[in-house]
C-alpha cells in the first residue's frame, strides 16, 4: 500500500482524478485544497484511507506542516503529485507586475517548497515518485499565457535536473504535459475581467478570454483516463521521464520537436563554427 500526497484538490480537476484513482488500487491518500469543506463528504466515503488538509501551497511553512501531518498519519509519502496550479491570462508586455509574481508563486516556487518538504523522508527510505504537473504550455508557447509557459518551462527544466539528483536515492520524476482537458479550469474565462494594461493587446486578450469560456466543458480531454495513463507510464518496465496527455496535444509536441530538429540542423553550421 502506497502513501500520495496530492496537491490541488479541488473538485473537478485532476486531483481528485489521482486521489481516486489511487484509492481504487488500495493506496492511501493526502489531498491538499485551499478550502477543505469542499470534500468533507468525499472524504468520509473513504474513511481512514484519506486524510484532506487545508493548505496554501505558495506559504512554505503551510507546506512544511501538511508534510509533517501526512507522515504522521500514514509514516511517509511515496508518491508526490504536484497538482496545484493555474494560469491567468494576458500578455507578455501587459500583464501586471502582482499577476507575474503569483504565476511563478504557484506554479514554480510552490513546487519547489513542497518537493524540499517531501524529499527528505523519500531519500531515507530509498524510493519514491515525483510526479510535476506541467503542461503542453512548457513545451509550446502559449499566446496570451507567457508567464504560466515561461513558469512551465521553468518546472520542466527543474524536473529534468532534479531526476538527475535523485535518482541515486530510489526516487524517480515524471512530468505531465497535458493539453486541453475537461476540468473546472475554463470555467472561471467568463466572469474573470481583462486586466491588461496595453490597450494595443486588448483584442487578442479579450479574444482569448472568450475563447476559453466558450470551450469550457467541451475540451476533449478526460482526466481519469488521462491519471489512469499516468499510473500505466509509472508502472511500465522503463518509466518515460514525460508524457504528454491528449491527441492533440501530442500532435501538437510532436510537431514543435520536429520543427525544432529542422531548425536545428538546418543552422548546424553556423552553430558548430562558434568553437575555437
Amino acid at each position: 500500500m502506497k502513501t500520495w500526497f496530492i496537491t490541488g484538490g479541488t473538485p473537478g480537476g485532476f486531483g481528485l482524478a489521482y486521489a481516486e484513482a489511487a484509492l481504487e488500487q488500495g493506496d492511501q491518500v493526502v489531498l491538499t485544497v485551499r478550502r477543505p469543506a469542499e470534500l468533507r463528504e468525499w472524504a468520509a466515503a473513504h474513511g481512514d484511507r484519506v486524510l484532506v488538509l487545508e493548505l496554501d501551497v505558495t506559504d512554505a511553512e503551510q507546506v512544511r506542516a501538511a508534510v509533517r501531518a501526512a507522515e504522521e498519519r500514514f509514516g511517509g509519502i511515496d508518491v508526490l503529485v504536484n497538482n496545484a496550479g493555474r494560469g491567468w491570462y494576458g500578455s507578455v508586455e501587459g500583464t501586471r507586475d502582482e499577476t507575474v509574481r503569483r504565476t511563478f508563486d504557484l506554479n514554480l516556487f510552490a513546487v519547489v517548497e513542497v518537493v524540499r518538504a517531501v524529499l527528505p523522508g523519500m531519500r531515507a527510505r530509498g524510493d519514491g515518485w515525483i510526479i510535476n504537473m506541467s503542461s503542453l504550455a512548457g513545451l509550446v508557447g502559449v499566446q496570451g499565457f507567457g508567464y504560466y509557459s515561461a513558469a512551465k518551462f521553468a518546472l520542466e527544466g527543474l524536473s529534468e535536473t532534479l531526476r538527475q539528483e535523485v535518482e541515486p536515492f530510489g526516487v524517480r520524476v515524471l512530468v505531465v504535459e497535458p493539453g486541453s482537458f475537461r476540468t473546472k479550469a475554463y470555467a472561471g474565462f467568463q466572469d474573470e475581467p481583462v486586466r491588461e494594461t496595453v490597450d494595443a493587446y486588448l483584442p487578442l486578450v479579450e479574444g482569448i478570454r472568450a475563447t476559453f469560456a466558450e470551450q469550457d466543458g467541451k475540451q476533449p480531454g478526460d482526466p481519469e483516463r488521462g491519471v489512469r495513463a499516468v499510473i500505466s507510464a509509472m508502472n511500465a518496465p522503463v518509466p518515460p521521464r514525460r508524457i504528454v496527455l491528449g491527441g492533440a496535444a501530442y500532435d501538437a509536441a510532436v510537431a514543435m520537436h520536429e520543427d525544432a530538429l529542422v531548425e536545428l540542423r538546418a543552422h548546424e553550421k553556423l552553430s558548430r563554427g562558434a568553437d575555437f
